[in-house]
């Protein structure tokens, strides 16, 4: 059975996966196409189609993790999400080392304004 091109690796599901096992209180969403996790409305972790783990977080941590970790900000679809770090590979394999980071990024999506649900008209 081959990969859609629509859909994140499923090697790196399972990573993300193993990673979510790790924090009870989160959930993935968003099924094979846009694997993500929120908080009252507000995404702070997604994977994209690439491959690529991105993760929420705030100003002094994002400049943290960006510097420790030698990476940038997350590109998907084109856009630069200027709040999200791209997690490296590297890093994606070992769960237990990314972990507080994934803290790092529920609470910060916790400080964030609910949103509102969109109803249809």
């Amino acid at each position: 059975m081959s990969e859609s091109r629509n859909q994140a690796p499923a090697d790196k599901l399972e990573l993300y996966k193993r990673l979510l096992d790790l924090h009870p209180e989160i959930d993935l969403k968003g099924g094979l196409k846009l694997p993500y996790t929120s908080y009252q409305g507000n995404m702070f972790s997604q994977l994209t189609k690439a491959g690529v783990l991105g993760l929420r977080l705030g100003l002094a941590e994002r400049a943290a993790f960006i510097a420790q970790f030698d990476c940038g900000l997350l590109e998907t679809y084109g856009t630069v999400m200027k709040e999200y770090v791209a997690v490296p590979d590297q890093l994606l394999e070992d769960s237990q080392r990314l972990l507080p980071y994934l803290e790092q990024s529920y609470a910060f999506a916790k400080t964030l304004k609910p949103q509102k649900r969109k109803r249809k008209q």
